[in-house]
């Protein structure tokens, strides 16, 4: 099982006895790691059930999962292969209940938190809501509730703040909900102060494997001592070099911590790189240094020396995307046109990186007009917009009136003067009588509880309801499901709603736009116009509406079927971490940029703090990250002007540059030369060859 890996891989494969550390350099093979250590704790007699690998995104844990089931085979089904946040929910499924939640407890999305804290702090502010959201976020993250908040407060912001998170979450166990930090939190109470519980989950687990352990938080970090106890067996998968979440709360204490905690931790370096040639890892060697290092470690590569990295300078950000997508058509060119043998590089080994997501605009147009197709990653989808998920709450109660979530949102959404008392109370009473929030909206002892008014509000939503799944249920048809949903929004006054929620009017207009989009593509699923994954609409027969609804969960799926597409990647550098491409284009490396804002807004340089300077290593590491991104060529660009507000500024090529510390003599290219050079080779070609096959003739 361990053929084909390199002596320190086999080391944190074998090594079962205790806490381990694997650091594990850009392109290591960490991932193969972990799977090969699953495989040999099974083969030593572990049983699956009994091993976790624990991960932060669920791509990343199905990745996981496939290559384990590759590797290990139906054993691996056994283990458990999941992110934090699914461990806490399963930890909270099964033993939230000494934390007085019910087993169907809701998670709440971003939205439905951001309209909670609005009417928790009684505010119509919706940038307001979002900053309560993370100060809150950030204060769960660091373990502390709303009393322990307002314990700590530095000024009256965090003092209001403190009392609508004390509002916030009474709500939330009125409404028997819980938010994506309480996740990790609640988990944290359950193992902390509950000495049962802790002795279950430690007895269940025999081994715990962590990976991208630099990206945890405080409150995971104790969640992990808390599930492996004394006998620490433990693997934690990470590499500092790549900490790049400082922003939401990741902390590399976590990695400062573990020799502490646990004095016979082994730590074992990953420094063979099997992704990047060695002019691309030297340039992010060169990079990396210059940061503190808690576990010095240097990469290498066996894959030769490689094409030299570019420094590409623009006059702006037009200019630098032009530039950009005269390198693609360039590389293109080259290899489409070696000697026989040699693969064409295909539009799917392209990415162009760029530090924010506002810097994708310029490229797009670029490669709209060189007729080139691209996505974009890390973008949000369509389906995952606040008035479209506020749509399919409606759609998801009509088909299961037991979806808690859905009725929050659909009974505020708009509001309909049903408030958060009478919802608590609804909450309590669902809550002591077991049953969910619609159901107890129609039991009989429900009135002595609460108000008249209050209960034929609710009778009133409650029937309006089930009014509208027997109407969908006898709507077929395209022209019938649109009247439907035009009506519907009318009755609901969603137009107005919108409007009322935003300070721009151009922003509200955009988002009823998307609702109108949606309604068409609901209508057309109805008339039998559907669309398929290629593009291709094909007639199939009409469905009812309450069918089409049905069929909205399985959307999301659609969007991962666009990484097998032959297309150029936009992303930005956070959201490519874990991925890889043959050729990188890294654009924006402008100061100011990347590293980010670490100036005054006159340009001059900030007096160098502590937070200064540990904003600017977090910058260098997603520098970092970004050249580690390529294999095989790697451009990094930069512009003479950049926009401020409405100006544009002269700007400097970003330190990291320098830092790179590249060979001037190969450093400077110019794509479009290159391609001009190559047409007129073509060119010459071309015309000797018509020469040649007219004087045979």
């Amino acid at each position: 099982m361990s053929a084909g890996l390199n002596l320190a891989q086999l080391q944190a494969v074998h090594y079962t006895d205790g806490p381990c550390l694997v650091l594990a350099g850009a392109g290591s093979g960490k991932t193969r790691v972990i799977t090969h250590k699953i495989g040999h704790m099974i083969d030593k007699g572990l049983a699956p059930k009994k091993i976790a690998a624990i991960t932060f995104t669920n791509k990343a844990a199905a990745e996981m999962r496939e290559r384990a089931k590759g590797l290990i085979g139906r054993a691996a089904k056994d283990v458990l292969i999941c992110t934090f946040h699914a461990l806490g929910v399963r930890m909270m499924r099964e033993d939230g209940k000494v934390l007085g939640l019910k087993a169907q407890f809701s998670i709440l999305d971003a939205d439905d938190v951001t309209s909670i804290l609005k009417d928790a702090g009684g505010s119509s502010d919706a940038a307001t809501a979002r900053q309560w959201q993370w100060t809150i976020s950030k204060w769960k993250n660091m373990g502390l509730n709303a009393e322990q908040a307002m314990a700590q407060v530095a000024d009256d912001n965090e003092r209001i703040t403190a009392t609508v998170m004390a509002r916030y979450e009474e709500r939330l166990a009125a409404y028997q909900s819980v938010d994506f930090d309480d996740l990790i939190g609640m988990p944290l109470k359950l193992l902390r102060e509950f000495e049962e519980v802790r002795a279950k989950w430690q007895h269940a687990l025999g081994h715990v494997l962590v990976d991208e352990y630099q990206d945890t938080n405080a409150t995971q970090y104790e969640v992990l001592k808390l599930l492996v106890g004394e006998r620490a067996h433990f693997t934690a998968v990470g590499d500092d070099d790549q900490s790049i979440y400082g922003w939401r709360g990741a902390t590399l204490d976590n990695l400062k911590k573990l020799p502490q905690d646990y004095p016979q931790l082994k730590v074992i370096k990953l420094e063979q790189n099997y992704r990047s040639t060695s002019a691309i890892l030297r340039a992010a060697n060169n990079v990396i240094q210059l940061n503190p290092k808690l576990f010095p470690k240097t990469l290498f590569s066996e894959l030769g020396e490689g094409e030299p990295v570019r420094v590409v300078d623009a006059d702006n950000e037009e200019h630098e995307a032009e530039r950009a997508v005269a390198r693609i058509q360039s590389l293109r060119s080259t290899a489409t046109n070696t000697a026989m043998g040699v693969k064409p590089v295909e539009l799917r080994d392209f990415a162009i990186l760029y530090r924010a997501n506002h810097q994708a605009k310029a490229f797009e147009k670029a490669l709209r007009r060189a007729q080139i197709p691209y996505k974009v990653s890390g973008g949000q989808s369509f389906f995952d917009r606040s008035e479209i998920k506020d749509l399919c709450a409606w759609f998801r109660l009509w088909i299961n009136n037991d979806d808690d979530p859905a009725f929050l949102r659909a009974i505020t959404t708009p509001k309909r003067g049903i408030g958060h008392t009478t919802l608590g109370q609804l909450g309590e009473y669902a809550s002591q009588y077991k049953l969910s929030l619609f159901a107890a909206l129609f039991s009989a002892s429900l009135a002595s509880l609460l108000p008249r008014r209050a209960v034929e509000s609710l009778h009133e939503f409650g029937r309006y309801v089930n009014d509208l799944e027997y109407r969908a249920r006898h709507t077929h048809g395209a022209e019938d499901a649109r009247a439907f949903m035009a009506a519907w929004l009318k009755e609901i006054d969603y137009e107005k709603h919108l409007y009322d929620g935003e300070d721009s009017e151009s922003v509200a207009a955009a988002r009823w736009s998307n609702v109108m989009d949606f309604c068409d593509w609901m209508s057309a699923r109805c008339g039998g116009q559907v669309d398929d994954a290629a593009g291709v609409t094909a007639p199939t027969e009409t469905k009812s509406l309450l069918e089409v609804a049905q069929t909205i969960a399985l959307l999301s799926t659609i969007q991962d079927r666009e990484q097998d597409q032959d297309v150029v990647t936009l992303s930005t550098l956070h959201a490519s971490k874990g991925l890889e491409w043959p050729h990188v284009v890294l654009v924006g490396v402008t100061e100011g940029m990347l590293p980010f804002k670490l100036d005054d807004d006159e340009g001059r340089q900030e007096k160098v703090t502590d937070d200064i300077a540990q904003r600017l290593q977090e910058e260098r590491r997603l520098m970092y990250v970004g050249i580690t991104r390529a294999q095989r060529s790697l451009a990094v660009s930069w512009t003479k002007k950049r926009k401020k507000g409405r100006d544009m500024v002269a700007a400097q090529p970003s330190r990291f540059i320098k830092e790179m510390d590249l060979n001037k003599e190969t450093v400077r290219e110019d794509p479009r030369e290159k391609l001009k050079a190559l047409r007129a080779e073509f060119a010459r070609k071309a015309q000797a060859s018509a020469a040649a096959a007219h004087s045979t003739s």
